[in-house]
Order: C-alpha cells, then structure tokens, then sequence
C-alpha cells in the first residue's frame, strides 16, 4: 500500500472514526473501570476479523491479526479518562459528570482502531503478526504493569506508541530520539506536631506552618543542593490537615509527584527527600513520616525506530510537519514499563487547531480531529515499513 492509498483508505474510514471517537469522548471511564470503552473497542476488532482477548491487564484489549509464527510487532493506545469536570463546550461533551477525556486517549483509541481497519483488509499480506494493545489505567500508571503480567508483550520486537500533543497543530508530529519523558514517583508526607489552642501557638507544635515550609523548603533545596543541569520538579497536589478554625492542626498530610529525566538521580532522590524533609521538620519542632512510590521509569524511543516513524510521516505529510523536539518533557508515561526490554518509539500528535488548545488535563481540553488521520496514516504505515524492514 503507497502512500496515496494509504491516504485514501483512512480517507474512507474517517467519518465513522470521528462518529465512535465523539461516543468515546462523551461516555468516558475512569482507569481500572473502561468497561464499556473494552467493549466497544471488543466488538470493533472481532467484526474486522482480528484475533481478540478481553480482560488482558484487568480491562484491556488485546488483539492481533497476521501469521502466527512471524515476528511481533505492536502498537499500544490508552483508554482511560480523568475525574475532570468537563467546559469544552462541545456538543458531544462528556454525559458522565466529574468524568472528561482530557488528555486525549479517546483521540489514542480512535486512532487504534483506524489502524485496525486500515490493516484488516490486508491481514493475507501481513508478513509479521500486528499486535494491538489497548491498555486501561494509563493515568494511574498501572495499566502498563497490569498488561505486561498478563503476557502482553511476549515476543513482541518492536513496539509503537502515540501521544497528543496541544503544543504542535494538528496535521503534524513531534519525534524525539531517546529521551522523551521523565521518570516520575509519588511523595507522601506526613508532618507530625502537637497540637493546641488557635490563641497560644507558642505553646504547641503547629504541623500546618511546618508543612508550609516543608513545601517551600524542598523546592529552595532542590535549586541550591541538586545539579542544575540535571532538572527536578517536585509538585504537591493534595494537602490535608487540621480539625477545626481555632485549633493548631497536630497532623498534616501532603500529596505531590517527583519528576526527573536523570535515572541515577531518580534513584537517588528518594533518600535524599527524606533527609530534607525531616531536618525541615526536625528543625522547627516536628517530625515526619516521608513515603515514595515509583510511578513510571522514562519513555527512551529507540533511534532507529523514531527515523522509521519520521521517513513515514514526511512521505505521508511532507517534511515541514514532521517536527523533531529539541527536549523531552518532564511529564510521565507508563508506556515505558512496556518498553522494559524492547525497542520501543513514541510520537507526539499535533492537535491544536486555528486557535490554539487548552493544555493536557485542562477542562476546556478540546484537539482539533484532523488529527485522526495523521495518526491513522503515521502509524499504519510505520508498521507497515516495519514488516518490510524485516522481510
């Protein structure tokens, strides 16, 4: 299939693709329960003939099409959403309050079942098995983990993935060799004082105002006791404490993530939060309880693989959109837990339209269609080079 074909047949296909991506948009999931998303995505595959397997990775797909004894190619999209309330303002906005795809995997299915549909009618001609893979919980970073026990990524040699992008415009990529994402971890802190009575702070231990300097006091240490060059982003999301307006709170409990592109500084920043933390609260009276959690190791795409996805795009776009990034971003990915031991590239999807996008995660997050047959046509024919590379 040339490029022009390629073209035409997603051509064909994509008034029924922005139809089921406007459907998934509007009755979204949140991670660990896309029941009703795997169903639809189910019924899709099994009606093009793909092989299928439900329940993979607790509520993913898994499908495959092509000879079963040939190497394993696979490409993997998201199927989750956020506790977002949804302002876009589109007719087909989100029925399921607090619920919203605002990180865009519902353009990430849509698009894996337009290379579905695109490869269907040449699984006689495959000369490599194509696996899909639509993993659930992305955004809680467990999917990834919870397909890979269930076998997903036996055999598989290559590995594609795709991500939008609010920052390009839609009718173009961003690809990146090597990294792209950062590792990312969660930080628990808990600060422990003695509480009292709102008139006399002088006679207890206030955690509030402790935690208050533990969130500044990390954020001073970090530009004054890390590498600069080696950047680290700690951010709270969440802080709880206190019982009542007049009482000094004993106990407050703070929420955040730990971001960095540095493996060897990654491991090594657990241990030294701690220490940091502890002398802040140690230092003012209190004392701390400090826990860390992996989140995802970063996305590293393999060279080789990133040019097979560019050379793609630029006879499918023209060179002019196809954009390599000058930096990876501080974001995290559980795409790369699948990447553990496979060569594996991810690409950045132009969604911004004549007027720009909202950010990721943004409730007025609204990409530009246009960009389901980019990602249609990229990745279908980088999978298709990809067979050809290894006949």
């Amino acid at each position: 299939m040339n490029a022009a074909q390629l073209k035409a047949a997603v051509a064909a296909q994509l008034p029924e693709l922005v139809a089921i991506r406007r459907h998934l948009h509007a009755h979204p999931e949140l991670s660990g329960n896309e029941h009703q998303t795997a169903a639809l995505v189910a019924g899709e595959l099994r009606s093009l003939g793909w092989r299928v397997q439900e329940g993979v990775g607790r509520t993913g797909v898994l499908a495959e099409l092509g000879p079963e004894r040939a190497p394993i190619v696979a490409l993997r999209v998201d199927l989750d959403a956020l506790p977002v309330e949804e302002r876009s303002g589109v007719p087909y906005a989100s029925v399921h309050q607090g619920l919203m795809h605002a990180c865009g995997h519902d353009i990430h299915t849509t698009v894996g079942l337009g290379v579905a549909r695109i490869l269907a009618p040449l699984a006689d001609q495959l000369t490599a098995r194509v696996r899909l893979l639509f993993q659930p919980a992305e955004e809680t970073a467990q999917g990834a983990a919870w397909m890979r026990a269930d076998g997903a990524m036996e055999g598989v040699e290559a590995l594609f993935g795709v991500h939008v992008f609010p920052s390009l415009e839609a009718g173009s990529i961003g690809v990146r060799s090597g990294s792209l994402t950062a590792a990312a971890g969660e930080l628990e802190v808990e600060v422990l004082g003695e509480g009292g009575h709102g008139a006399r702070p002088h006679q207890s231990t206030d955690a509030i105002w402790i935690a208050a300097r533990v969130v500044s006091g990390l954020q001073e240490a970090i530009s004054r006791r890390l590498d600069a060059l080696h950047p680290v982003v700690v951010s709270f999301g969440r802080i709880e404490g206190g019982k009542a307006f007049n009482v000094i709170a004993d106990h407050v409990r703070l929420l955040g993530t730990v971001r960095c592109l540095d493996l060897e500084l990654h491991a090594q920043l657990p241990g030294w939060i701690e220490d940091t933390v502890k002398a802040i609260c140690t230092g003012y009276g209190g004392e701390a309880r400090v826990r860390y959690r992996c989140i995802s190791p970063p996305v590293h795409n393999d060279p080789e693989l990133t040019q097979l996805v560019a050379d793609a795009a630029t006879e499918l776009l023209g060179r002019q959109q196809v954009l390599w990034l000058e930096q990876p971003s501080l974001g995290a990915e559980d795409f790369a837990e699948l990447q553990q031991g496979t060569r594996a590239t991810m690409f950045r999807l132009g969604v911004a339209g004549p007027e720009g996008c909202t950010p990721l995660h943004s409730s007025t997050f609204r990409p530009d269609e246009a960009c389901l047959a980019v990602g249609v046509e990229v990745l279908s024919a980088s999978l298709l080079r990809w067979m050809e590379a290894c006949r």
